[in-house]
């Protein structure tokens, strides 16, 4: 009997340590953690990856971070790398980590900002965050495209490609060839825009290239599709109101907007323009500025000079 309350009183005893103790404990057991997992903080890009960076966000393999920058290329590498679910811990010698990552989870803008430099197919629908007070933060991400539809879309892509993409000829002509056919072939989906009425996926590249139907967002994957393609730098720049094409072209950042070369006229017709056709910042805003009016701190390769 005293020897069985003996081995009570001692198990209380350790029950009571290691409920006292039990946040220093779980922060050790993550320092051990971090430790002997360091090669599982390589995460495995897949064939979507972009092995460039931009001015905004950086490739890293830099997992730890220690700042905001970090932070931020730390989100960007993730979703760039194809990643639908993805760990990484806030090291103890960076005090404001776990109120950079709220912050940056919480910002939907920011975050879609981050989203546009990456291949369409590693996109993100929906992104969610979740962290605890000890360091340890989970990113999960929801792809914009499906397996089929990424499938279905390489395939016609690719065919498309063979007849548009004429190796001996320029970029600039190749490029123009690309975006009069999309133009074309869809037209813009104004009851989705106007009325939110999803009748067509024209928000993804599948609308334009399969449905005949495209808002800004279907057009400028689309063609970023065809860009990756033809082996050209661009991502996706993004106002409060529209995104289009950052195209790098003879050593210049240039825009391309194929859907206000896709006017809606009133009679239905459907009109091919190349006013938004590799143009520079300047002649973008002095054309219109209302909707191109973008944060050229995050678009900074097209900041005037």
């Amino acid at each position: 009997m005293k020897k069985s309350l003996v081995i009570l009183g001692i198990t209380l005893i350790i029950m009571g340590v290691l409920f006292l103790y039990k946040e220093d404990l779980q922060k050790i057991y993550y320092q051990v953690l971090r430790i002997f997992t360091q090669e599982d903080l390589v995460l495995q890009k897949n064939e979507y990856y972009r092995d460039y960076s931009f001015d905004f966000v950086q490739n890293t393999n830099q997992l730890e971070p220690k700042n905001r920058q970090d932070l931020l290329n730390v989100f960007y590498t993730i979703i760039n790398s194809g990643a639908d679910v993805f760990t990484f811990y806030c090291p103890s010698s960076y005090s404001g980590c776990l109120d950079e990552v709220e912050n940056i989870a919480n910002d939907q803008d920011l975050l879609s900002h981050i989203n546009n430099f990456v291949h369409p197919f590693n996109g993100f629908n929906h992104i969610e965050t979740q962290y605890d007070s000890l360091g340890k933060v989970t990113i999960h991400i929801k792809k914009s495209y499906s397996q089929q539809q990424i499938k279905k879309i390489e395939e016609r892509v690719n065919a498309l490609s063979q007849d548009l993409i004429i190796s001996s000829d320029s970029d600039i002509n190749n490029i123009r060839r690309v975006h009069d056919y999309i133009i074309n072939n869809s037209v813009y989906d104004s009851d989705r825009s106007d009325y939110n009425i999803t009748t067509y996926n024209s928000d993804i590249a599948y609308g334009p290239l399969f449905q005949g139907y495209g808002i800004c967002g279907g057009y400028t994957d689309a063609m970023e599709l065809f860009l990756e393609n033809m082996g050209i730098k661009s991502y996706k720049v993004s106002s409060e109101q529209h995104v289009w094409n950052a195209v790098y072209l003879n050593g210049k950042w240039m825009h391309l907007d194929l859907t206000w070369d896709d006017p809606v006229v009133s009679n239905g017709e459907n009109i091919l323009e190349h006013n938004f056709f590799l143009i520079d910042t300047p002649t973008l805003l002095t054309l219109e500025q209302t909707e191109h009016n973008f944060n050229q701190s995050i678009y900074s390769e097209l900041k005037e000079a």
